[in-house]
């Protein structure tokens, strides 16, 4: 059974967490061959019920010590754009697909977002087009991350906020 994880780091983006729960988005990710999703839901203040079925388990989780045990055991990563949740995850080789927040103002998860998936290592969305990219994006296209270069990410970093 393949396991989708939802992560939206230490702050909260409830749009992203309620865009992946509606009943179309767990339709279409249990079409795709999901039968488990688990949501690494924040300081929001939604935290939807964990539920299961015979064919689908939703598990619900605020915070945790490390994601790295959610990250080894999921086939699809859906995350919110920060940096240090991308680079875990692209080093661990799990397709990402990244969702921008967009009412972040000076908004540098969208530039990382757009770099990255030009460099072929993500796919990027907004919550509006969640559902769209999940039906429509090839998980096999991407490109293995580079690992074990957090100096080079480091410098991309500040090439895309503007430090350089």
């Amino acid at each position: 059974m393949k396991s989708a994880f939802v992560t939206v780091g230490t702050t909260s983006f409830e749009e992203l967490i309620a865009a992946v729960t509606t009943p179309e988005t767990l339709q279409v990710l249990r079409s795709l061959g999901y039968g488990r999703l688990v949501l690494q839901v924040g300081r929001g203040a939604a935290a939807p019920a964990p539920f299961r079925t015979a064919a689908f388990t939703l598990d619900v989780f605020r915070f945790k010590e490390s994601l790295a045990e959610d990250l080894e055991k999921a086939d699809l990563v859906i995350s919110h754009a920060g940096a240090g949740t991308c680079l875990e995850t692209l080093e661990k080789g799990k397709p990402l697909l990244v969702v921008v927040n967009e009412k972040l103002m000076n908004n540098h998860q969208l530039e990382l977002a757009r770099q990255l998936y030009k460099d072929g290592h993500l796919f990027y969305c907004t919550c509006s087009t969640l559902l769209e990219s999940l039906k429509s994006i090839n998980l096999s296209t991407l490109k293995p991350f580079p690992p074990g270069q957090p100096e080079k990410f480091a410098a991309f970093l500040d090439r895309v906020i503007g430090f350089e």
